[in-house]
């Protein structure tokens, strides 16, 4: 997992802009017309056990063998509308500019058919980008989808603020810290995780706004001489 709480050394505006642009989406006000929704993406080593584990037994825990062997790695990829209290994860075979196209396709014509325009935050990872619809799509399809979206890209070193980025914190800690031998079984648990965080999680309360970061990060404005 990528570090969450981790900005630039000094002074620097690019951070600052993409920053702000994202601190003035989260205080929006819930509206089915205009979700709000955070995307990021992270992988998961596939491993298998080459010996069955020993089971668990009264006053002592499963045990391991301390060999296993690879089964490749699968790419999730996080979706979390946080004024909703909803969160999605799609497991693919790999994350090129096509899977995470398709995902976006998907966010648009099937998770928010009626929305009049989708407000999407992720990160600036280079499949993270309309090139991606382009690159994937018929000219007027990818137009299509890119007018349903309302872009803001988190700052690099600036994953902290993006709300699927806890969720991906989470989703590590509660499902991904263990051995998962295959797909399917990983398609399996994260669903099931996935069922029961939407049951529990509840909405995102976001409460670091502008007004806290020119205070608590003015180190990384720019300073302006009059």
């Amino acid at each position: 997992m990528k570090e969450q709480w981790v900005i630039p050394p000094e002074a620097n505006a690019e951070f600052v802009w993409h920053m702000e642009d994202v601190l003035e989406v989260y205080p929006r006000p819930y509206d089915e017309r205009y979700p709000q929704v955070c995307m990021d993406e992270t992988s998961k080593q596939l491993v298998g056990e080459t010996r069955l584990p020993l089971p668990m037994k009264p006053g002592q825990t499963e045990k391991v063998d301390y060999e296993y062997e690879r089964n490749g790695v699968a790419e999730l990829f996080m979706f979390s509308e946080p004024l909703a209290g909803e969160r999605w994860v799609t497991v693919s075979d790999h994350r090129t500019r096509v899977d995470w196209a398709q995902t976006i396709k998907d966010l648009v014509d099937v998770r928010y058919p009626l929305a009049e325009r989708i407000v999407l935050v992720m990160d600036n990872l280079n499949t993270h980008s309309p090139v991606s619809l382009y690159e994937t799509f018929a000219p007027a399809e990818a137009k299509r989808i890119l007018d349903r979206l309302e872009i803001h890209h988190t700052p690099k070193h600036g994953s902290w603020l993006n709300i699927a980025e806890i969720e991906l914190s989470i989703l590590s800690r509660q499902c991904l810290d263990r051995r998962i031998p295959d797909q399917a079984e990983l398609t399996a648990e994260v669903a099931a995780w996935e069922a029961r965080r939407n049951a529990t999680g509840g909405r995102v309360n976001w409460r670091f706004t502008t007004e806290d970061a020119r205070i608590k990060l003015k180190t990384l404005y720019p300073s302006i001489q009059e």
